[in-house]
Order: C-alpha cells, then structure tokens, then sequence
C-alpha cells in the first residue's frame, strides 16, 4: 500500500503543478484580456478618442439623443436681493384732532376702509364753543348797528338829525360787520359748512362737537381713540393712523459692490412667501446717500403697486430689479451643459449626429430653464440637448480607464 501512494502523490504533484504554471500564464496574459475585451464592448457601445476629445455613438444610442441646434435669446440682466415690506411712509398720515377737547364718539376700528372726508372721530371742543359764542355776539352786535343806522338815516331825512350822527352809526356798522365775518370763519375753520354755520345763528344755539374727519382715503392701521379720552392737537400718540395701501414700500440692503448697477426709475419685481404664485411691480424710488460702515451694504427703497390690498407690512420679500437693457446671446437648455469635475463647462457638439466633440464653453445669466452662453458657441452649432451627461461619462471613464 505504502509503495503505490508513492506515485499517485507524484501524480498529484504534477497535476497541482501543471495547474499553477497553467494560472501563472493566464496570470501573465490577464493583462491583455480585459483591454481586449473592452475594446470590444467599446467598438459595441461607441468609441472614445482621447486627443481628439470625441465621442463616437451607435445608432442605437443616437436615436436615445436629442440634438438641436444653439439658438439666441434675450436675457435680462438682473440682481437680486431680501428686504421686507413696509407701509409707503409718504401715504401714512396720522389723524391728530386740530383742537383739544374729550372724545366723545369713534367710528372706525382697525383694519377698516375709510375715504376722504368721512369722520373719524367727534370732541367736544371748548375752543368751538367760544368761537360759536361769538359768532352769536358779533351777529347780535351786527343787528344792532344795523337798526341804528337805519334810524339815525331817518332822522336826517325828516331834519331831527346830524350828518355827523349818520357817520359814526355807518363806522359803528362796518366795524360789527367786519367782526361778524370774523367770527363766521373762526366757525369755518373747526369744519363747520355754512349750512351749519345758519343754523347756529337762526336757532340761536351753539354745538360744541367738533368733527374731525379723515385727511385721505385709505386704511385705519393703528387706533388709540376711545371716548372719554382728552386729546390735543399733536400730543403722540395719534388717535387714528391711516395708510394708503395701494402702494406699499420694498426696502432692502444691497451689497456694496452692486451699488452702482442701481438707478432711480428702474423697474423691480417684488415676490412674497405668502403669495408665492403672485408678482408684484413698482420701480427703484430711493437709494441711499451711504454703505453702512458695519455690513457694507446700501439702502434701496421700491414703491411697489398692491391695487389687491395684498402685501401686509413686515412681510420678508425678494426682489428683482433689471439694471440693464436685455441682452440677445446664444442660448443652451440647462441639460445641454454639464459641469466637470475641475469645474469647467462643457458641451458635446456634432455634426452628424453620431460623433460628438467635446468642447469647453463660458456660461452667463440663467433663465426660464436656458442657460447663457458667452463664449465657445456659435448660432447654429448642433448640440446635445440631452444625453450630455453620458457622453461626458463616457469620455471620463476612457481617460481613467
């Protein structure tokens, strides 16, 4: 038994051997095999020529392509920037009471829609009513010399009377006349009509209630009235605040180094999160006379139509405000371009529709889903719309491979 393991373990031995010389010189030859075989799959899936940074592709996979060619479109150069929304300050008029007096009556609360010359709130006014006390004098005064004239002028006629009597009662009736009127317009200016003003003077009866109406039409934004409260003419706060919300104000910070692309007059179009859907337009009315010395940064301020009432003051907003003219540039859909790893942008030019070039090219301005381009295109020049990233794959793959 001993003397026949003898060769089967020499047998064994050179089958092992034979085995690994037989892996060894696969081993050898491995490294042509996968080149080989790439090769293949690569002459099956297209071709990449390094030099010449192409791309060839099969049939198969051009009509998985979609190749136009690069048009031009306008871009409108525009900058951006984050504010917040606040009443027009010079449509927001305080409603102060023109003479002191205890309030006795309101009629508007916040939130509410007045116009022009609606009455905000009643006072009574003790300077009203000594105006009307004497308006009531003067008339009674005016009467009197009136009476007197007459009957002094009659006394001369009938030959009972001086000339000089005549003469002082028409100086005594101009000057009760000239008081008269006086004291009519100190009525007129607490607001009082002429028809109110006659009814004073026929019913012999003074109305100490002043009203003070709304100076603009617009929007109660604040109220501090209530009755019973005595107020002053000018004394904060304001019984009453309105606002005409029709406009309202944009006020951002922009960087110091987009200062100067700012002008007066350019238009601006403000978006809101509460209104994600909406656009609002207004232009640049104010830029700042200084940078901010902290942040750097420098006022601008939009008056922003809101004919919906929509924009509530406070709220965050975004604008953007065109600050030049807009510009025709050969344009590219965004999935035509494609950013490498070092950073360049790239695009695959053909044709014919199956070799595709790669070429490196100078982006500008995005918008509405097309990218400028600045430099590496003509007008005309075949592109991949899509497929670009493959392509760029492709290539990738062959120069690492």
């Amino acid at each position: 038994m001993p003397f026949r393991l003898k060769p089967t373990i020499g047998v064994g031995a050179a089958v092992v051997a034979a085995l690994m010389l037989t892996g060894a010189w696969f081993i050898f030859r491995g490294g042509d095999a996968p080149v080989a075989k790439a090769q293949q799959d690569s002459s099956t899936a297209g071709t990449v020529d390094i030099a010449k940074q192409t791309v060839d592709v099969t049939e198969q996979q051009a009509a998985s392509f979609a190749v136009g060619p690069a048009g031009t479109r306008e871009f409108r150069v525009l900058k951006n920037a984050v504010g917040n929304i606040d009443f027009n300050q010079n449509m927001l008029v305080q409603a102060f009471t023109p003479n002191p007096g205890r309030i006795v009556d309101t009629y508007y609360n916040v939130g509410d829609e007045v116009k022009k010359g609606e009455p905000l709130f009643t006072i009574d006014s003790p300077d009203l009513l000594n105006a009307e006390s004497n308006l009531l004098a003067t008339a009674g005064v005016l009467e009197l010399q009136i009476r007197t004239l007459n009957r002094v002028k009659q006394l001369l006629k009938a030959g009972g009377g001086a000339q000089k009597d005549v003469d002082q009662a028409t100086s005594d009736q101009q000057t009760a006349e000239g008081n008269f009127k006086a004291a009519r317009d100190a009525v007129r200016i607490f607001g009082k009509s002429e028809a109110e003003i006659d009814r004073i003077l026929n019913d012999r009866k003074v109305d100490s209630i002043l009203i003070v109406p709304s100076p603009i039409s617009g929007r109660i934004i604040s109220r501090n009235a209530a009755p019973g409260l005595y107020v002053q003419p000018g004394n904060a706060p304001a019984p009453f605040t309105l606002a005409d919300i029709s406009t309202m104000w944009m006020i951002a910070n922009v960087i110091e180094t987009d200062a100067p692309a700012y002008k007066l007059g350019q238009p601006v179009e403000v978006r809101v999160p509460a209104y994600p859907d909406a656009v609002f337009r207004g232009r640049v009315s104010t830029l700042g006379l200084n940078i901010d010395p902290t942040s750097h940064r420098q006022l601008v301020r939009s008056v922003i139509d809101d004919p919906q009432r929509l924009l509530r003051a406070g709220m965050l907003a975004t604008f953007t405000i065109e600050v030049e003219a807009p510009k025709q540039s050969v344009a590219l859909p965004l999935s035509a371009i494609v950013r490498e790893g070092d950073g360049t942008m790239t695009v695959w030019v053909t044709s014919d529709r199956r070799r595709f070039e790669r070429r490196q090219v100078k982006i500008g301005l995005e918008q509405d889903g097309w990218r400028q381009i600045l430099d590496g295109l003509k007008p005309g020049d075949l592109v991949a719309t899509t497929g670009a990233v493959f392509l760029s794959n492709k290539f990738a793959t062959a120069v690492t491979g």
